[in-house]
């Protein structure tokens, strides 16, 4: 019989990201970004059932019989949180659980550049996390929920679906609202929270145009918005609000975007060098006057990369600049350096570069 706290003990033990639970297949675990098998036990139908109608809610386990998917967290006493994903597959239930980190990391801790946590310290304006699935979106939009918290007496209110991340008061007021739990929508919810006196507005995914067009209307009227978005650069976070809203009005959300936009943090995680564990790469864009004129524009993603690229004295910076400075501090090895480039041959020489200036000797004092 499976015993699912055992199993999510021995998780965290291995500093799993993942469990994943199927019908006829051993339990796996995600570590390192990497599956493994967790034990040799192999799973029947009723495990995964009763593992469903322990981890979900009544309401939740009716809706995974309804519509065929739930999602929910649960908390293992003493452990830590799991946000909870069940679905049905060949006529029976699998779940994935992922890990929530317990505690709230710094941006400090996460190996951010300081430009980031710098992005939250303005009164108005739309900050984007972006990443790919599995890039740390999570940690670093709660990062950021916790430096203002932790700096600053604002009034914080997250919409997030579900709540992965518990927020204590601290400098601030912090409000976090569930989709399904307390509102009914996340649309519904940024109609009202303009009403509710917020400083600083989080939402957990900007994906639809009903959200965006809120979003940017909250950012234009004197609020903070903190987003997350699954694109897997900057720029293309930038193509994607536009895209998001008809071709015929997309002049109108640039100039909009151009005026609100404050940045965008846009990272994947990579393997450390000499041991378990993953970093974060961070690429930043800072939106300074020439940012705004290229979202204007409508410039090509070359265009933003360029500006990135030579923006050092607001913060910026490209993947490939963030890959290399990791490799520098020997955080990573020379092959995820150049596994994880963009442009590949300049990685190549970037990194004979960092070899040559290391194995130089330093001068011995006169």
């Amino acid at each position: 019989m499976l015993d699912v706290d055992h199993l999510l003990r021995l998780a965290v033990e291995q500093r799993a990201s993942d469990v994943h639970l199927k019908v006829g297949s051993r339990p796996w675990l995600r570590v390192d970004g990497a599956l493994v098998e967790a034990s040799s036990e192999v799973l029947e139908p009723e495990d995964t059932e009763r593992a469903a109608t322990r981890l979900l809610s009544g309401s939740q386990d009716e809706a995974l019989r309804r519509t065929g998917d739930a999602e929910s967290v649960y908390a293992v006493p003493g452990l830590c949180r799991f946000r909870v994903s069940a679905y049905r597959q060949r006529g029976q239930v699998g779940l994935v659980l992922r890990r929530v980190v317990s505690g709230v990391p710094g941006v400090e801790a996460l190996g951010l550049p300081a430009a980031v946590g710098t992005l939250m310290d303005v009164t108005a304006g739309l900050v984007l996390v972006t990443g790919l699935a599995g890039s740390g979106r999570t940690s670093t939009l709660a990062a950021l929920v916790d430096h203002v918290n932790a700096s600053a007496r604002r009034h914080i209110v997250t919409i997030e679906d579900p709540i992965e991340v518990l927020h204590a008061d601290k400098q601030s007021i912090v409000d976090q609202r569930e989709v399904g739990v307390d509102v009914t929508s996340l649309a519904g919810a940024l109609t009202r929270v303009v009403r509710q006196d917020p400083d600083v507005i989080v939402v957990g995914e900007l994906a639809t145009e009903d959200v965006a067009r809120r979003v940017l209307e909250a950012a234009d009227t004197g609020h903070v918005v903190l987003a997350a978005m699954a694109t897997a650069r900057a720029a293309e976070a930038i193509e994607r609000v536009v895209e998001l809203f008809p071709h015929d009005r997309a002049p109108a959300v640039r100039t909009l975007l151009a005026r609100t936009l404050r940045g965008v943090v846009c990272q994947r995680l990579l393997p450390r060098a000499g041991g378990r564990g993953r970093l974060a790469a961070a690429e930043v864009l800072v939106a300074n006057g020439a940012i705004a004129e290229a979202i204007t524009d409508g410039r090509e993603a070359a265009r933003f990369e360029q500006l990135m690229r030579d923006g050092d004295y607001y913060g910026m910076q490209t993947f490939d600049q963030a890959v290399a400075r990791l490799y520098e501090r020997g955080l990573i090895d020379r092959a995820t350096a150049l596994e994880h480039a963009s442009a590949g041959p300049e990685m190549r020489l970037e990194l004979e570069r960092l070899d040559r200036d290391r194995a130089e000797p330093v001068p011995a004092p006169a």
